[in-house]
């Protein structure tokens, strides 16, 4: 589990030089800069609903997309990855985020449910096996903004406006 545990931990430093690579790479062109970003908007919309029901490290929360799948941020984040993949028009690229992503995400994963577990137990088993009730609770868009969701925004735009000014040039 440590090396899993160092993976997730080092997600964000991996993603800088991940993108650095994407951008060295990439062979962006506006038509998939334009199915990119909306393939990449698409994942953060979902990462937005996401965060607007999260209330991280004092729940196990199941209303938004919560009802349909355990890791609604990393889904959404894959998508986005996927969306950057596409406006760099690269498949080196595809593959460099692909591997990146998986690695990652697998690790964040298993450290998350292993520390839901630890926090939370049966509560969280029960959810993990769809025998939790339901829980009704609307979208907020502060708990989307407490949660830091506009980092991931703020991320996805400059990634495209990256990869679109390496177009222009």
């Amino acid at each position: 589990m440590a090396v899993v545990q160092r993976v997730a931990r080092l997600r964000v430093p991996l993603g800088f030089l991940t993108g650095a690579c994407v951008l060295y790479f990439a062979d962006p062109t506006w038509r998939t800069l334009a199915a990119g970003a909306a393939v990449g908007g698409i994942g953060e919309a979902i990462r937005i609903w996401a965060a607007g029901h999260l209330e991280k490290s004092r729940e196990v929360t199941r209303s938004g997309p919560y009802r349909y799948t355990r890791h609604p941020l990393y889904v959404g984040s894959s998508i986005m990855a996927a969306g950057v993949a596409i406006s760099a028009g690269s498949w080196p690229v595809a593959a460099l985020v692909a591997i990146y992503m998986g690695a990652t995400i697998t690790a964040a994963v298993r450290t998350e449910e292993a520390f839901l577990r630890s926090r939370f137990g049966d509560e969280y088993d029960a959810y993990a096996t769809r025998r939790a009730p339901e829980m009704t609770r609307g979208f907020s868009l502060a708990r989307a903004w407490r949660n830091r969701e506009y980092r991931a925004v703020g991320g996805l735009l400059l990634a495209i406006l990256a990869l679109g000014l390496k177009a222009l040039l």
